[in-house]
Order: C-alpha cells, then structure tokens, then sequence
C-alpha cells in the first residue's frame, strides 16, 4: 500500500508528501471550500440522506488523522481522483464539523502524538481481542459511530480482510457473530455518533492564536530547552511559525514552518529546526492560553519529547512553566532558573528553599541561587502573580533508578526503509511512605546522567547473543538497530531482531544506582498509517 500517510503528518502525524493534506501548506479550502469540494466529489458515490448528511461520511465522527485515512483509502481502494489542496481542504471541513471534542480525544492522544511504550487500557478485554489485535485500540475509541455505523464498520473489515476470522484471536470464537452483533452494541454504547460534549464543542469559535508564545520542552538524550514562538495567522486557521529555542547546555535550535489548527483545538505543525524536520501535535486548551502535546522528528518519529506552550505579551496570564533544573538536594547550593511569562514581584521556591542571591531576571526568565532544606517533596514555586505548582522537588537521597520507557519497542532497517531507533532517559525516584522502592508512591525527581550499557534480556536471548547482533547504545541513551540482514553470522536467524536489556548506570554521591528497561528490537514496519 502506498505511504500516503506523510503529508498528513507534516499536518497531522506522518504522510507523504505527494498526497497531499497540506495541513501545514495552506488550508486549500481558500480556493474552494470543503463543503463544497465534499459535495462534488464524495456525493455521486454517497446518497444524500433524509435529514441532508451524506451518507457514511455524515454519520461518523473522527480526528483529522483519521479523516485523512478516509480519503486515503477512498484513493487507494476506489480510484478516486483528488488534489492535495482538495483533500487538505476536505480534512479541514470534516475535523470541524464532525470531529472530535477534547474531553473525547483526551485518553487516547498517546496515538496521535506517536508516542512508544504505551501500554493501553481498554475497557472491555473483549474489544481488545476484538478491535486491538490489528491495530491499536485507541484508532477505534477515536471515532464515533452510532450502533447501526458500527455495523457496517464490521461489515468492511470483514470484507477487506476475509481472513480476519481464521487468524489467531478470531479461530477461538464465534467471531463474525460477535462482530456483527455485540461488538457495535458495545462501541454504540462507548462511543456514541451523538454526545453532549461535541455538542457543546462544536458551537465555539476557533481561538485566534496570532502571536507570541513561550514555549517549554525536552528532548530526551539532551535535555530541557525554552524559547519563543511566534505564530502568524494566515487565514481559515492556518499560521505560519516561527521558533527560537534554547537549551539547557547552551546549544540553540531556530526555525520556521507552517501549521494548521483542526476542530478548534487541535493543532498541527511541520517546523523545520535547526535543520531537522519536526512535527508538532498538540491540543490547545479550552481558552486558547496554553498548547501542550508532542514534538518529534518526522522521521523517525521515535525521536522527540514533550512541548508546552503559553501565551506571552500583553494581556497574557502569568506563570511559571518550568525550572530548570526540576530538583534540589537538602544541604546543598544550586543554580535554578525559572521560566515563563509575567514573572514579575518577589520569588519563592517553597518552604524550606532559601533564594540566597538573584543572579538575574526578566519577566520570562529568573536566575537564583537557593539553598534547601528540611523535609523532601513538590514545591509550589512563585514569582509575583506567577505560579508553578509542583515545580521543583526537594530530595534527601536517590532510592533507585528507572529507565524510561521501562519498555518499547526499536526495528531494524535496511533498503528503503531506515532503521526505528529508541531513545532512553535515567531517571531518579525516591521511596515513596511505604519504603519501598519501585511502587506507584514512589517521588520521581527528575532525569540523571547516566552509563548506558546493551544486555541480553533472558536465557533465549542469551542463547543466541541478541545483545551482540541486533544493535548498540550510545552514551546519550540512543539506541541504535542495526540492520535487518539476512545476518549468516547468527546460527538460527536471518535477521537481527533481538530482546535486550538496558542498562543505565547513575554515580549518586559516589554509590552506582542501575535501572534496566526491556527493548525488543523487531522488523520494519511497511505501513505506516496515520494511526497506527
């Protein structure tokens, strides 16, 4: 099947940049709307319903990501000829008026932000079964059907893919019964076409998101970084993007790029930094103040952090959004700078942290030096009117250290498909009450530099030295595949997949602390839709 997922995700999440939704290329409605590119070319095929929707396509409700596989699949599997302009102005004409209202995109965002090492929770072990061993269960609880849609959505599947039923996890049950009858009962029930949230959503004004904007964010394997975006409205809810970032080890990322904002509030950039391709998918809160999600490169998409951004210049609300670094220990001296807007008035970092000197300040950013003491835990740190609850953890000692993600999953490469790295962190926890480590009460402190070290994870494993074929870590904690193969070196494979063990060794006051995680290095992906 084609890639036409790229285009989309210099929008989206990732497409090709033939097909087309240009998301970030201007919102080819300008010339022509959606509405009335939608009538022209999707009703000759789709019946105009009683109440005037169109049929299939008004009785659904999706995320642009999702929209866009629509058109994807109508392209691909009924020949239906469509320009990018056209079919960005079609995603955009959809995502707003039957999209998806944030309190219904809220649980399952980890999808659209491609973020690894996910492990779902689905509500119902049968959905999982049924809906989940394809795909991931939140590419179905982002759509919204009513019971009778759900059917025909069965009907589909079990049209495209015949073989659904004999495969493993369908052979053990009376599967088309189920698919055909309980399984669009339940999602009727779960995810209902009509809802009082998108009801509610759907008669407000997109926000206006001109302007300058603080932004906060890391990247794994090197660090925090802060900086300024500016965004230029363009019309029918397209900006051009401007970003100047800083990071905390004094290296800079600049650069511009285009973006478009969906339904409201959901937003996606394609910025190129520092020469680097990086996407943007984040949702914009309710009063259009704040945007936070994920950033990552678009290939691979493995590569990326979390970003935060808050409105900046007059009139906007004051804030702390960071403090780098997040943590201090009791008894000593460090250098902390808060970020943010309108940090104006005096400084506290909590009780028991003493601000020793004021190094220097602006009402983005303040330089202190503190001391801490008495007891570990969050502290609320405040500049004037600017706030920052939980900013900064106060800690005593490190009790054990843990790899994050403590599992995900890398591929290997080679021909025209590139190698899917994993990036790994090392970070710090306390004991939690209970004093014991590795539970769910346990203090996180914040990310440690660390040792990295590639091992065999378990006996068969071990026996065929997966550690040896399949890849190495640097020391930023970036592990990276080797190539798929064949591998005539390996004695009872062709290729070098593996199961490894991750190491990250951290030197806390002179004692070696280790976490390990668990990476299963696995085959290329060949499809790789919008929504995996």
């Amino acid at each position: 099947m084609p890639r036409f997922n790229r285009p989309l995700l210099r929008a989206l999440s990732v497409f090709v940049l033939s097909s087309g939704m240009a998301a970030v290329a201007a919102p080819a409605g300008a010339q022509q709307s959606g509405e009335v590119i939608l009538d022209a070319r999707c009703s000759s095929c789709h019946d105009r319903l009683a109440d005037g929707r169109i049929s299939r396509i008004g009785e659904i409700r999706k995320t642009p990501e999702g929209w866009d596989m629509n058109i994807a699949r109508m392209i691909i599997m009924h020949g239906v000829e469509i320009t990018s302009e056209e079919r960005g102005a079609l995603v955009k004409h959809l995502s707003d008026t039957q999209g998806l209202a944030p309190s219904e995109t809220r649980d399952w965002r980890y999808i659209l932000e491609r973020r690894s090492g996910v492990f779902e929770d689905i509500p119902d072990e049968d959905l999982g079964v049924m809906c989940a061993r394809c795909h991931s269960y939140a590419r179905t609880a982002l759509q919204r059907r009513d019971e009778a849609e759900w059917v025909k959505h069965a009907h589909f599947h079990q049209g495209q893919w015949p073989t659904t039923e004999y495969q493993a996890l369908g052979r053990d049950r009376n599967w088309w019964e189920l698919a055909s009858t309980q399984v669009p009962k339940r999602l009727g029930e779960l995810y209902p076409l009509q809802s009082e949230a998108w009801d509610n959503w759907k008669a407000r004004a997109a926000p206006d998101l001109s302007g300058s904007w603080r932004v906060i964010g890391n990247r794994p394997g090197k660090g925090a970084f802060q900086g300024v975006a500016v965004l230029a409205g363009k019309g029918n809810d397209a900006y051009g993007v401007k970003m100047f970032l800083f990071y905390a080890d004094g290296s800079k990322a600049n650069g511009e790029g285009e973006a478009i904002l969906y339904t409201g509030y959901e937003w996606r950039a394609s910025v190129t930094l520092d020469g680097e391709d990086t996407l943007q998918v984040m949702a914009v809160s309710a009063g259009g103040g704040e945007m936070s999600g994920r950033w990552f490169l678009e290939d691979p998409d493995s590569i990326g952090g979390d970003i935060v951004l808050a409105r900046a210049g007059k009139g906007a609300a004051a804030r702390i959004m960071a403090v780098f670094p997040p943590h201090i220990r009791i008894g000593e001296t460090a250098t902390l700078t808060l970020h943010g807007v309108g940090l104006g008035g005096d400084i506290d970092l909590g009780s028991d942290v003493s601000v020793d000197r004021i190094v220097s300040r602006s009402s983005d950013i303040i330089v202190v030096e503190a001391t801490a003491s008495g007891s570990p835990g969050a502290r609320t740190v405040v500049a004037g009117a600017a706030q920052g609850p939980d900013a900064l953890m106060v800690y005593d000692k490190v009790d054990s250290i843990r790899v994050e993600p403590a599992y995900t999953i890398a591929r290997v490469g080679g021909g025209a498909i590139a190698p899917v790295p994993a990036q790994f962190e090392a970070v710090a926890f306390m004991d939690g009450p209970d004093g014991v480590p590795g539970n769910d009460d346990d203090v996180r402190i914040g990310v440690m530099p660390a040792q990295w070290t590639v091992g065999n994870h378990g006996d068969f494993a071990a026996a065929l030295d997966d550690a040896k074929f399949a890849g190495a870590i640097t020391q930023t904690g970036l592990f990276e595949p080797a190539v798929a193969g064949p591998n005539p070196a390996r004695p009872f494979s062709t290729n070098n997949a593996g199961d490894l063990a991750i190491t990250a060794s951290v030197d806390v006051g002179g004692q070696s602390l280790q976490g390990t995680a668990q990476l299963i290095v696995t085959v290329q992906r060949w499809n790789d839709p919008p929504i995996r």
